[in-house]
């Protein structure tokens, strides 16, 4: 199975997400946000599969320093300009899988789609 897991290598979430692929023999090729940034396409593609609410993370703390004049009647657009220039917007981990995305880390969700 070829699996790409997208997200910040320092990140806890990202942690337990390689370290649960790890001891499940998963092979996967890692996409660091900080050093490789953010493709817009891409990350079209995914709100197109998943939706914005989704992909974008509203709850964290970069997210939340944009002006709040910014952030109402954010459209998809816009959204996808802040997330390429600050990666950290990005819910993660991701992983794009035969099939599939994956978005945040639920081992339940997780091994019932890496089977």
């Amino acid at each position: 199975m070829s699996l790409a897991l997208y997200g910040i290598p320092n990140c806890d979430t990202v942690k337990k997400a390689r370290s649960w692929l790890d001891a499940r023999g998963l092979s996967y090729a890692f996409h660091d946000y900080k050093k490789e940034g953010a493709d817009p396409e891409r990350l079209a593609g995914w709100i197109a599969q998943a939706g914005l609410d989704k992909v974008l993370n509203r709850a964290g703390t970069t997210f939340r320093k944009v002006p709040e004049a910014q952030r109402e009647g954010l459209n998809e657009t816009g959204a996808i300009a802040l997330m390429v220039a600050q990666p950290s917007m990005i819910k993660r981990p991701i992983v794009e899988y035969p099939g599939g995305l994956l978005i945040g880390f639920r081992e339940a969700e997780w091994g019932e789609a890496l089977r």
